[in-house]
């Protein structure tokens, strides 16, 4: 029994940045979820480097090493016999499922000083954290990596992702987090990269309060050059006051003839949601944060209560070169220098129950999360659809993310055999997007007092003036507009895993999911113009002004004066989309599975399971005809592991596991993505992609806490959806669509070192408690996309070379043998540092590479023949510093944080090479470095 388990329970040591504390835990006791304890600030409350003795790592007292508190399905909560693997004890983290993991515990995020999970886990082997806060593993998109919270699925925010962007999720509410890269049963059907399951806090280990701030600048933001705008006056908190109420004739306006009449376009905010301005020196960033943690002993029963509420407030800054070509040369169309501030709020909150009697723990977790982006963009163009003169174009938005899931755990041990996870949870998520206005200028040779449209490109870019200023066109449509968007989706799920361990035998486990998940998403565009027709400009010099004064009611009820008084006005024309304007979607998943561990020889491991899943998808575009899929899928899924030696084993998995289309990716609705500034529309005629997974792995342990790990893997995946660049017209924005293509692969290797060194050997008293932290791993990926003369979703719905209505050749829209969409061939990751086993003082050098990777496919010319090459992103080389400090003022513990971010400086570069040697720069801008102060007190 102890060796079966011992078999089960060493993948822990295969994850890249488990603490020390967690490996060094003795298997004496029960293997539910561990309290969480408080952040670590004095003596009693260190982090794993700090609490140790200054005896040799490999020596340590396992007694003396908190665990790591993880909550996912099929944990075992029961357990209580010593796991020992040829003497040495290793903590049972994961039941029955021994899968290659990797493991954040609080102590490993606190060495990062990441401030969100997103960044953490950029520290672990093969992954990547690509555009808003979205995983990538070992290359594969965030449609293949799901995200669970305490092992109940999480809903997106994101109406481009069906994954969540784990940037909101700030690590201050977060015990521990788990990437798993081989498939198991027990989890969804749905893994391509991989599952990241976030645990929160439940029960502290003793009553505390903690209380944190920082502060920190960009040195290409802060007391630099930004754009803003008013908005309402709460906007600083992450709230809208009002300003932005959406009127009921603009919810209703599709219904009718669509025209809003100047009386009510008065209605709608104006100088505050129009009005671009600059501010000079933007601000520092800053964050503070409250958690309280408390415990009551009830007999042998503990009751315990964690909160936690955070906020943050940052500002950044962009100078972007954005550029585009519709050509097969690299002639630029479009040479825009684009100024954008970003200003981010974030809020959250966390509350969470726990009950633990004997070995048997109950939670109820609730956690909310606002997440608020005010944007304000202005952007100039010397050369603007291949002809020059000046353009300008000012945006100004407030995308509005919020995420709330309650959640209710029972992990059972009823009996020494038999052990019962028991979960279900609603979450919700909503993006509001409302006033999101743009309006367009050229330059005027005519003269007014003053110019009322002038570009700053900041940071030393160059600037554009002109005398005036007008409207783009006569009758504005379609370069001064307004938009709607509201999005709203709703998750439940109920999921129960039942084990029985027949001893010496065998682990027999079986489970049972459901999901049910609605979306709802609703986007209105409106683009302004004059009720007179015919082409009906609105004449000088009411053409000359800046987008608050033209929307005066001088204005819009008198915008023609050469037609006469009163007889033009301004009014607003709902813009009929490409595709639908809203759509309803849902996804019903049931699934069941059955698995069995077993010893099949000694030394030789063997898990075996199977999963069945039906999954019933739909979405329904207004006005349109409704996308349907319904699949059931068996998923079978096989790891032996072999412990060849003392401290060395052998792990091979293979797995079958499917994908399916994100609801994004198969409404036929148009979308912005305010990062890359491109547009994205979906795909109804997309099918679910399959994937087969295999991996081997050999894992060296040669002290406690250190390993070398050597990993090789394999997928081939059916039907791979993948992104298409496609252009609508000579004068639109590039646009991406999405496809099915025959296949793809993926191969490639993993290795990672981890490694301790005491230093007391180089004498004195400074270097008695101290050792040295190596922490390194690189990732080499390998992807091939099929694009021959198989028929695919054509991105345009246009029947090509004879293939079925809105089907066209692989091979008209993608090169053959091209890389998978942000896969990097090369990840690098480094950790060097010096830390104290006796207290808390940490200095730690991070160093992160990712070699180029395809961001979007080079679009589709205009002439319908061929297309342009991919467009390429460069992460280059970044360099952090963080460092970590405890001491005492007047009885009280602290503990300051120092971080140096990207002291690089390298500049994000994502653009075209064509085969003449023409680079077309799709978006390239510097980022700065930041430095922050942190200071935060336990009590």
């Amino acid at each position: 029994m102890q060796r079966r388990l011992a078999y089960a329970t060493l993948l822990l040591l295969t994850s890249q940045l488990v603490s020390p504390a967690a490996l060094a835990q003795t298997a004496g006791g029960t293997a539910s979820p561990a309290p969480a304890a408080p952040p670590q600030t004095t003596p009693a409350q260190t982090t794993p480097a700090q609490t140790t003795s200054a005896t040799p790592a490999d020596a340590q007292d396992p007694q003396s090493e908190p665990e790591v508190e993880v909550s996912a399905p099929g944990m075992d909560v029961g357990g209580t016999e010593d796991i020992v693997v040829i003497g040495r004890h290793i903590p049972n983290v994961v039941r029955a499922t021994p899968q290659i993991v990797s493991v954040l515990s609080t102590e490993d995020i606190a060495r990062t000083g990441e401030g969100d999970i997103a960044g953490a886990l950029t520290r672990v082997t093969g992954l990547s954290v690509v555009g808003g806060g979205f995983v990538y593993v070992r290359g594969l998109g965030d449609r293949y990596s799901s995200s669970l919270l305490n092992g109940s699925p999480l809903p997106s925010p994101e109406p481009l992702r069906r994954s969540v962007p784990l940037d909101i999720f700030p690590t201050t509410i977060v015990g521990s987090a788990l990437v798993q890269k081989t498939y198991s049963v027990n989890y969804p059907g749905e893994f391509g990269g991989g599952v990241i399951n976030l645990t929160t806090k439940a029960i502290p280990a003793k009553n505390f309060v903690t209380v944190g701030g920082s502060i920190s600048a960009d040195d290409a933001t802060t007391s630099e050059l930004g754009y803003t705008y008013y908005g309402g006056d709460t906007d600083w908190l992450g709230f809208d006051d009002g300003t932005r109420k959406v009127p009921d004739f603009i919810r209703n306006a599709p219904g009718g003839s669509g025209t809003i009449p100047a009386a009510q376009v008065l209605q709608l905010s104006n100088a505050s949601t129009t009005l671009l301005q600059r501010n000079n020196q933007l601000p520092a960033n800053w964050s503070a944060e409250l958690s309280t943690g408390s415990v009551i002993d009830i007999g042998s029963d503990k009751l315990g209560l964690i909160t936690s509420v955070g906020y943050s407030n940052t500002f950044r800054t962009r100078s972007i070169l954005q550029q585009d070509s519709v050509t097969d040369t690299g002639a630029v169309r479009n040479d825009f220098h684009t100024l954008l501030t970003d200003n981010r709020i974030v809020g959250n909150a966390l509350i969470g129950l726990g009950y633990e009697f004997g070995e048997n723990t109950i939670r109820w977790t609730n956690v909310y999360i606002r997440d608020v982006l005010k944007q304000a963009r202005g952007s100039a163009a010397e050369v603007y659809n291949n002809s020059s003169g000046l353009r300008f174009q000012q945006n100004t938005n407030w995308f509005q993310r919020e995420l709330f899931e309650s959640q209710l755990v029972g992990e059972f041990h009823l009996s020494d055999a038999l052990g019962l996870d028991v979960r279900g949870a609603y979450a919700n998520s909503k993006r509001k997007a409302p006033y999101e206005r743009q309006f367009d200028y050229l330059c005027s040779n005519q003269t007014t007092t003053g110019a009322p449209i002038s570009y700053d490109g900041g940071n030393g870019a160059t600037g554009f003036q002109c005398n005036g200023a007008y409207q783009v066109t006569q009758r504005f449509s379609p370069f001064a507009s307004i938009i709607f968007s509201d999005l709203n989706e709703n998750l439940w799920t109920g999921q129960a895993d039942l084990t029985y361990k027949i001893p010496d035998v065998a682990t027999l486990s079986a489970g049972y999911y459901y999901s049910d998940t609605s979306r709802f998403s609703q986007r209105l565009q409106f683009n302004y113009q004059t009720s007179a027709g015919g082409g009906t400009s609105v004449g000088y010099p009411y053409n000359l002004l800046r987008p608050d004064y033209l929307l005066s009611p001088d204005v819009v009820n008198n915008a023609c004066p050469q037609v006469g008084v009163g007889a033009c006005t301004i009014e607003l024309q709902f813009n009929t989309p490409l595709g639908a304007y809203a759509y309803d979607a849902k996804l019903r998943i049931n699934a069941g599975y059955l698995q069995a561990e077993t010893e099949a020889l000694d030394g030789l491991r063997a898990v075996v399971g199977v999963r069945y899943e039906k999954g019933e998808q739909s979405v329904t575009p207004i006005g349109t005809a409704t996308t349907k899929l319904n699949n059931d899928y068996f998923l079978p899924a096989a790891t032996l592991t072999w412990n060849f030696a003392e401290d060395m084993q052998l792990r091979a998995s293979v797995s079958k596991t499917i994908s399916r289309p994100q609801f994004r990716e198969l409404a036929p609705q148009q979308f912005r993505d305010p990062d890359s500034d491109r547009l994205f529309f979906g795909n109804p005629l997309l099918q679910d992609s399959k994937l087969l997974n295999l991996e081997a792995r050999f894992e060296y342990f040669y002290a406690r806490d250190q390993r070398f790990t050597l990993a090789g893997f394999y997928k081939k995946i059916d039907n791979p959806i993948e992104q298409v660049g496609f252009y609508t017209g000579a004068d639109d924005r590039l646009q991406t669509g999405f496809t099915n293509l025959p296949k793809a692969t993926l191969y490639g290797g993993e290795v990672e070192l981890q490694k301790y060194v005491r230093l007391n050997g180089l004498g004195g008293d400074f270097f008695a408690t101290r050792r040295a932290v190596v922490i390194a791993n690189y990732t080499y990926t390998h992807s091939s996309i099929t694009a021959d003369d198989t028929c695919v979703p054509n991105v345009l719905n246009q029947t090509l070379s004879g293939c079925a209505a809105g089907f066209g050749p692989a091979s008209l829209q993608f090169r053959d043998g091209a890389p998978l969409t942000g896969q990097s061939d090369h990840l690098v990751n480094l950790q060097l540092g010096i830390e104290d086993t006796d207290r808390l003082s940490q200095l730690t050098f991070l160093f992160n590479y990712a070699s180029d990777r395809v961001t979007n496919r080079g679009p589709s010319l205009l002439s319908g023949n061929g297309f342009q090459p991919d467009i390429i992103e460069h992460p280059g080389i970044r360099f952090d510093i963080v460092a970590r400090q405890g001491f005492e003022i007047g009885g009280g513990q602290f503990e300051l944080k120092l971080e140096g971010r990207n002291l690089t400086r390298t500049r994000f570069n994502e653009n075209q090479t064509f085969d003449n040697g023409n680079v077309v720069y799709i978006n390239r801008y510097n980022v700065g470095r930041v430095f922050t102060l942190g200071v935060s007190t336990t009590f």
